[in-house]
């Protein structure tokens, strides 16, 4: 048997193998990391050479790792957060790194604060490059598993390992087309009208970030979308609203008309979150300050 050779391991190696192992597919692995699928498959099969084991095999259209795989997630995933401890003091300067990050967000974040501080920062010659995935409801293993390095949301997870900071607080809003009705003026009123309600992939409505009301009153939705942007296509032209922050009149509904709650209700933050092994990262700590202040510049 061939003894494994530990020197043939390297950080690229061991994110490629976890990336496979979260993906369950080798073009799903290569368009995550953006390099083609001949280069995923060539690092595992030096893995499984390294190894010895096949790590994965294929099932129906994936990839089913084997319990040796299974077995592998952790420490690989703790040499990888100790090699990135190794750099959090290395000299750091903006405009002589090529900094890459996954950000899991919704539409709003997304679309209010990434434009603005991606032309921001290529107008100054730093070479930053964004990824997103939708956040849903996020769940921590995101972060915990290297999925994403940022989540931007107004529910952000729990955890001892999970940091996060509030960057924009807004209220909420009625969305509505004022061709067709005014908004509802009562808590009546409100609950009676049809309502478009955003649910994410786990189930939960957008809804969630009302707090403080009775949501039991008010009427089941209308139509239920899998994302914000589709809210304008089905308010525009009909009777009915959909409530959402607003801020969201600077983004995905920036063509509908809005108007205040007839009712109290807290207003929504907005958290940024992360996992402790990027706290101290210089470059991660870069881009958390740069999107702060953009954020911060929103609500003056």
């Amino acid at each position: 048997m061939r003894k494994t050779d530990f020197t043939d391991l390297d950080g690229k190696v061991l994110r490629v193998f976890l990336t496979i192992l979260e993906e369950s597919s080798v073009s799903k692995a290569a368009d995550r990391l953006g390099v083609t699928q001949s280069a995923i498959s060539h690092t595992l099969a030096k893995l499984r050479q390294v190894l010895g084991d096949p790590l994965f095999v294929r099932s129906g259209q994936g990839l089913t790792p084997t319990e040796r795989a299974l077995s592998l997630k952790d420490p690989a995933q703790n040499v990888l957060d100790a090699m990135r401890a190794l750099t959090e003091n290395r000299p750091f300067d903006p405009m002589l790194e090529d900094m890459q990050f996954q950000i899991a967000t919704n539409d709003m974040p997304r679309e209010l604060i990434f434009p603005e501080l991606l032309r921001a920062t290529r107008a100054e010659g730093v070479r930053l490059r964004l990824g997103f995935i939708p956040s849903g409801v996020p769940d921590p293993d995101l972060l915990r598993s290297d999925r994403c390095q940022l989540m931007l949301t107004p529910l952000p997870p729990d955890g001892p390992d999970i940091f996060q900071k509030r960057i924009l607080c807004s209220p909420l809003m009625i969305f509505y087309d004022a061709e067709r009705r005014c908004p509802p003026d009562s808590w009546h009123a409100y609950c009676a009208t049809e309502h478009v309600d955003v649910r994410f992939p786990d189930g939960r409505s957008s809804r969630a970030v009302m707090r403080g009301v009775d949501q039991s009153q008010i009427r089941p939705p209308t139509v239920t979308l899998p994302h914000f942007n589709a809210i304008p296509s089905f308010v525009k032209g009909s009777d009915l609203i959909s409530t959402d922050t607003a801020l969201m009149k600077r983004g995905p509904l920036a063509a509908l008309d809005c108007a205040p709650l007839p009712f109290k209700c807290e207003p929504v933050s907005i958290y940024m979150v992360w996992h402790q092994r990027s706290a101290n990262d210089p470059a991660h700590r870069w881009v958390r300050n740069r999107i702060e202040s953009t954020a911060r510049a929103l609500q003056t």
